[in-house]
Order: C-alpha cells, then structure tokens, then sequence
C-alpha cells in the first residue's frame, strides 16, 4: 500500500487551529522553527505521527500547522512582530477563551479580518472548489494528488514492460542507469543478453575509465512468478565466472524472501531491483515517461517587503 492510500490518524489541519493559540498564549515571541516544535510537543503525538512524510518528502505534521498558522495569521489571531517571529494576538486570547471546543476554518471566516482577507470570487467567473476548504492542506493534496498519479503510470509502466519483448527489457534497465549516472564520462553501457550471455544480460561502466564493471541481469516475469533463491544463485555463479564482484539484478515482477537474503548474505555486492522500485526509478530519472503538466507554488517574498 503506497504512502497515499494509508488512513493516517493524525489530526488534520484545522486540528492545529487550538494548539497553536493554546501555545501562544503565553505571549512568548517565537520564531517559526520554534513554534512548530512547542506545537508538537504539546499535541503529544505520537512517534508514528511524527515521522509521517508526504510524497515529496515533507514532513505532514509540520505542514499542517504551517497551514493553520497562516489561517491565525489572516484572522489577525496571531501577528508578526517582527521578521520570520509569531506572536498571538489580543483578538487571538479573546478568541480562544470564547471558543472552548474544537476550532475550525468555518469560525475563522466569521472574524471580519480574515473575512477582508480573503479574495471574492468575481460574479462573472463560475465558482470553483476551494482547496483550502478541505480538511487536508493544499500542497499536502497536491502531492498526494501527484503521487496518486504516479502510482498510476508506476502500474502502466510494469505491465508495458511486461508486454515487450526481454531485449526491451535489457535495454531499458540499462539507459536507465545510465541515466542513473553510470556508464563513465562515455556513458558506455553495452547489452550481452541472448544465447550464451551466461546469465548476464548487460555491462556497464562505474567509472569514468572503465576500471570497475557492473553487470546486470534482467528478468521480464509476470505478477506472482517471483524471483527466487535459485536465480540469484545463478547470477552470483555468473558474475564469478567473470571476475566481477558486484551487479544488478532487476525483475518487473519481485523477490523471494530467500532471495533477498541470499543476496545480503553472499559475499558478491548485489543490489535488487523489483518492479515497484523499477518503476519509481524510470519516472525519477525520466525513461518511458514525459512530463505532462508543470505547476509552480508561490509565496510571499518577506525579504521583497522588509
């Protein structure tokens, strides 16, 4: 199960809402850095909670009260002293004694200064649904959103592979290093599959000079046909009878327990590559897939305004 299928528990960001005026309310000026980590802290979550990553590699926690900050901010229920530092209100004391329970956006666009805050929608132009509205922050939804579709194509990739033929296959595995940054300052990958390959299917530099080899084996098999022992087995012998001390071994199905731990136990470097991985590496580094859309996320410049 990917990242953004899994049901977190965590709160969602209107969960910060309280927290965040809960803290401040010691009438401390903090900077941004120090507020989040009060924030956590005093939210008691758990480990778990706490290490959560969005697809892009940010941390979920720390958006979402980023999120809600930047609502306190627009309410006028926290200010900015002075650059990059927060400090609440008298509004933000008042409001929090008067809002005992759960806080949410819906209370905060009752505050008339988020209210002059917030952009109308011009009556000529249709209503779109605003992201903000949703119980998940907006780059939080975009990456997410960007890494549902990238489980898609991660999908599609596989079963395209998969109806090629084995020679695409090596062929593919090995631009993809390439593109990985292998193959020396001549980017020289050479393919070896076919009759008499000796159960190795490619070459290709490490270095710039040539000095260090990598092979590579690539297995084209289907869904549930795993690799096994017996094959790593094979390319290990394979790699042995070549001298060679290290390879790759890259499957669009994926591996047998007893073959992962064959492989970190023998003495022969080999990494493996499942299908899961195969994918997510091709769309990294841009082999079978193109770029469809491009979105830039902007925010205020607080050097341009000091």
């Amino acid at each position: 199960m990917s990242q953004s299928d899994r049901i977190s528990d965590l709160p969602v960001w209107q969960g910060f809402l309280r927290p965040i005026l809960e803290v401040m309310s010691d009438r401390k000026t903090r900077s941004r850095r120090e507020l989040v980590a009060d924030v956590l802290a005093h939210m008691q979550l758990t480990p778990e909670q706490l290490s959560e990553q969005v697809a892009s590699g940010g941390n979920r926690a720390e958006g979402r009260c980023g999120w809600a900050l930047s609502d306190l901010l627009r309410a006028e229920l926290v200010d900015r002293p002075r650059r990059a530092t927060y400090q609440v209100t008298d509004d933000g004391i008042t409001f929090l004694d008067k809002h005992p329970g759960d806080i949410s956006d819906a209370d905060l666009k009752l505050i008339p200064a988020y209210q002059a805050y917030t952009p109308s929608t011009p009556t000529d132009r249709p209503r779109l649904t605003v992201l903000h509205e949703s119980t998940v922050e907006p780059l939080e939804q975009i990456n997410e959103g960007v890494a549902r579709l990238h489980d898609e194509v991660k999908t599609d990739l596989i079963k395209r592979l998969r109806e090629h033929t084995p020679d695409f296959l090596e062929t593919a595995v090995l631009k993809l290093l390439v593109a990985m940054g292998y193959g020396g300052t001549e980017q020289k990958a050479t393919r070896l599959g076919g009759t008499g390959d000796g159960g190795v299917d490619g070459v290709i530099d490490q270095d710039a000079l040539g000095l260090d080899q990598i092979y590579v084996q690539a297995k084209r098999y289907g869904q549930g046909n795993t690799v096994g022992r017996p094959d790593i087995q094979a390319f290990v012998g394979a790699l042995h009878g070549m001298g060679a001390s290290r390879g790759i071994f890259i499957t669009t199905s994926s591996f047998s327990p007893g073959a992962r731990e064959y492989a970190n136990g023998v003495s022969t470097r080999i990494i493996l590559i499942d299908g899961e991985r195969l994918a997510a590496l091709m769309i990294k580094y841009g082999i079978g897939v193109q770029t469809r859309d491009v979105f830039t996320v902007v925010e205020v410049d607080e050097d341009f305004f000091d």
